[in-house]
């Protein structure tokens, strides 16, 4: 039985949990392939760390280029994280022939483009089904499995810390800040949750997803970003009252001159299998013309799922990488000449729903002054709903649902309300998704 040899950069959760797979599941593994695997290689920051996997037989190195330059290796895992160092390893174990797994979503969202054609020109796979969604298919669910659709939209909540923080809000008592601290007690969350919170990691894998669906090249920066730190417990509860779940999405989708790559906090039908998607889970939806919608939901992250779309990318790379370049699965499923440099339009450009809540002063002839701002704009309210202060004050909080109407417009008119003497120029705005 041949004997395929892997190497790693990275002995993580990830890693360890890689390890340990292939440790504890070889046999079964070795039914799928008719080959064996072993791993020759790891690469570790510190040799005399204390690990949680047997590394009995396995080379342990502080010099990565030990593993991309091994002559007996022919796969490399990266799962060290970061672009700099991970993308100088790759190039280089690509250019020795070597085939990629790797779980690092931004690496393949911001230098995606260069390394599949880099590895065109070696004939190499690099697979990254682990940078999407953790231990959930989604990857070769829509590259392969919807392969027959034109993909019309998807939508994704495609990390776990800030569903997780947006779930725990509903809570009595709860808010934002109380809610990440106690994240970041239970490790969802890291000491700086920027890159959670504000949207940056789900931007990277809806860079991702959507070039997947619709065969455009790799554009990270281009995808409009938007956190979720300005959601209080009130814009929870009023949306549930309204029959719908705040939810932070990415969502990529067709549009009348390119596509809408965008990440933001967004109200979601109730009625909407991923309006309950909850706690750190993550849920992937696709609309193909044919299929419809369908929807994908899992574990995100930890060692076992992630780990676990590792594994199953290093046995696709054994299972192809003998078979002509052509017959192999394009990286992004679209033959690398068909990618399109499409168009990402302005967020302004969009047209959806919008839910508004401001703080306004409660007094005759406000909310004929509200709607006349919005009648000016062409606007129309759907849904208005107001509520007095609980701080003997004598304001109101006004929540308003307005019909669909561009982004550019809505701003107009939230510009001219925040203007009006009787209205906080604090005002939330919140876009609406039907997902249908």
């Amino acid at each position: 039985m041949k004997t395929i040899k892997i190497g790693l950069l990275g002995l993580g959760t990830v890693g360890g949990g890689t390890v340990d797979i292939l440790q504890n599941t070889l046999p079964e593994i070795q039914r799928r392939l008719g080959q064996s695997i072993e791993v020759a290689i790891i690469a570790v920051r510190d040799l005399n760390r204390p690990r949680n996997v047997d590394t009995a037989g396995i080379t342990l190195t502080d010099q990565t280029f030990d593993v991309v330059n091994h002559p007996d290796v022919d796969i490399v895992v990266e799962l060290m994280g970061g672009t700099g160092l991970a993308k100088e390893f790759l190039e280089t174990a690509i250019k020795n022939g070597k085939h990629i797994v790797t779980a690092n979503k931004a690496l393949i969202a911001e230098h995606g483009n260069e390394l599949f054609a880099l590895a065109k020109e070696n004939n190499v796979i690099v697979n990254y089904e682990a940078a999407v969604a953790g231990g959930i298919p989604v990857i070769k669910a829509m590259r392969e499995g919807l392969a027959a659709n034109k993909i019309e939209w998807v939508a994704g909540i495609i990390n776990g810390t800030g569903n997780y923080i947006l779930t725990e809000m509903k809570k009595p008592g709860a808010d934002f800040a109380k809610v990440l601290k106690v994240a970041q007690e239970l490790g969802y969350a890291e000491a700086d949750p920027t890159f959670d919170v504000e949207g940056i990691d789900a931007a990277h894998k809806l860079t991702i997803l959507a070039s997947i669906a619709f065969g455009i090249e790799l554009q990270f920066n281009k995808v409009y970003t938007e956190g979720i730190s300005r959601v209080t417990a009130d814009d929870i509860r009023f949306a549930q009252q309204l029959g719908y779940e705040i939810k932070h999405l990415g969502v990529a989708s067709r549009a009348e001159s390119g596509y809408s790559l965008r990440v933001h906090p967004t109200l979601v039908p109730s009625d909407v299998l991923i309006a309950n998607v909850n706690g750190v889970m993550n849920a992937v939806m696709a609309k193909g013309d044919h299929v419809g919608p369908t929807m994908y939901y899992g574990s995100g992250a930890g060692a076992g799922p992630t780990a676990s779309s590792v594994v199953a990318d290093i046995i696709d790379i054994i299972r192809w990488k003998d078979q002509p370049a052509a017959d192999q699965v394009p990286a992004l499923g679209f033959a690398a000449d068909e990618l399109e440099s499409a168009p990402v339009v302005s967020i302004d450009e969009i047209s959806t729903s919008y839910y508004i809540r401001c703080l306004v002063k409660d007094q005759k002839g406000v909310l004929a002054t509200v709607s006349a701002v919005f009648a000016e704009s062409d606007i129309s309210m759907e849904n208005i709903h107001q509520e007095p202060c609980d701080n003997n004050t004598d304001d109101a909080t006004l929540v308003i649902i307005t019909n669909q109407v561009k982004e550019i417009r809505i701003n107009e008119a939230l510009e001219s309300l925040a203007k009006l003497e009787a209205i906080d120029a604090d005002i939330m705005r919140i876009r609406i998704e039907t997902l249908s």
